[in-house]
């Protein structure tokens, strides 16, 4: 672990051992009581949280805390019908706490009251992995789940959530993680370059393969699993920095010609795309987001201390924005310092370590969501501008996979 990041591991530390001298003003809890959600907004997110193993639902414009789903052992992102007014969450739980008999599922939640509603046993294998992208996906037609399984054998099993029961298991050997990629299909990466394509029929068993041609070198440039979607297109970058488009119209996917997020004069400044969800898209607008850092081979998963935006229709990049200090932000918060010359003295002094995820809502007036695992503070941004418009506080202690499914309200 680098100095900085053991520096503000201590500072945040020390805050968070001098929150008792701020005591908040919370109204008791009234045993008993069952709320229902508001009709949600487009600036609604999710935040995984590995420590309190949960997600957390949160309001980006408030900075209000809405509600949680406990997740058990390895959080993921839920999947979210708006169509249903569910909320689909793989899960995984021991007798013992950490050990014992494995029972994994996945539950069903009423999406207004973020309670369960049905819970559906699935083979105990499921993948449980520090980042959850690409862990699980609701098909396009919001009726079948893919959930990945490591054992280490590699598989995928498919829920009916309209039945509320698992149809099968695929086996996908040497290929890995789902993607959703249309009404009836995945797509997983496979470890030589390549993407399996699965097929399913309308019992949600598997109808039809394809392994296409090599798209990315496995060896000299991988890409990471953390891609992201604009429509029939998912977009996958390398550990170097390029953008490889996958477009899924088709009935056989189609490779669009890849291109750089970094250009000559970056990669002898020593500028590298890295963290553990490092870029984001905003399919309106075009933009494609990603998290860049001064490092060398093998700083992937370092944080971006800035978010560098590209026009995803020129190829070029037409915006800068810097990261805050979250933990310093997270600290001054847990000392009962909001604003003002002290917060602005603490966030100074706590050396900043930038952010490992990023998000973008999908409205028309959207918002950059910003997260390190090192604070629990959510940075919120304007995604037009770069401006920066609010922290959100205490969402956990190691924030994890940041989820913003909500493209318009109701």
């Amino acid at each position: 672990m680098s100095q900085r990041r053991v520096a503000a591991l201590a500072l945040a530390s020390l805050a968070l051992a001098a929150a008792g001298l701020a005591v908040a003003d919370v109204p008791s809890e009234r045993p008993g009581e069952s709320l229902t959600l508001p009709s949600p907004t487009p600036h609604w997110i999710w935040v995984g949280d590995l420590v309190f193993r949960r997600s957390a639902l949160l309001d980006a414009d408030s900075g209000r805390f809405l509600g949680m789903l406990s997740s058990g052992v390895g959080v993921i992102a839920p999947s979210v019908s708006p169509a249903r007014g569910e909320i689909y969450l793989p899960e995984t739980y021991y007798s013992r706490g950490s050990r014992g008999e494995r029972t994994d599922l996945v539950t069903v939640y009423d999406a207004a009251r973020l309670a369960p509603i049905a819970e559906i046993r699935i083979p105990p294998k499921r993948a449980d992995v520090v980042n959850g992208a690409a862990l699980s996906t609701l098909l396009d037609d919001g009726r079948f789940l893919a959930v990945f399984n490591l054992t280490p054998a590699t598989s995928v099993t498919i829920v009916d959530v309209v039945a509320r029961e698992p149809v099968g298991e695929i086996a996908t050997p040497g290929c890995s993680l789902v993607y959703a990629a249309g009404p009836r299909r995945f797509a997983s990466l496979c470890g030589d370059g390549s993407l399996l394509l699965v097929t399913l029929d309308e019992a949600g068993r598997e109808a039809s393969r394809q392994r296409s041609e090599k798209f990315f070198n496995p060896i000299d440039d991988p890409v990471t699993e953390k891609a992201v979607r604009g429509g029939d297109r998912w977009l996958f970058v390398s550990y170097e920095g390029i953008v490889h488009p996958v477009d899924f119209s088709a009935d056989a996917p189609r490779f669009d010609k890849s291109w750089s997020l970094l250009d000559a004069a970056d990669r002898d400044a020593g500028w590298r795309v890295g963290g553990t969800q490092h870029v984001a898209l905003h399919q309106g607008s075009g933009r494609l987001y990603a998290l860049v850092h001064h490092g060398g081979p093998g700083s992937h998963k370092e944080g971006g201390t800035q978010v560098w935006v590209y026009d995803l229709a020129a190829q070029q990049r037409v915006q800068q924005i810097a990261v805050g200090n979250l933990v310093g932000s997270f600290a001054a918060a847990r000392m009962g310092i909001h604003g003002g010359v002290g917060a602005w003295l603490v966030e100074h002094v706590v050396p900043s370590v930038g952010a490992d995820s990023i998000a973008v809502t999908q409205d028309a007036d959207p918002r950059l969501l910003m997260v390190t695992r090192q604070a629990g503070t959510v940075g919120v941004y304007d995604a037009r501008s770069g401006a920066w418009l609010r922290d959100i506080e205490d969402v956990g202690l190691a924030p994890g996979v940041l989820l913003a499914p909500w493209r318009n309200a109701p």
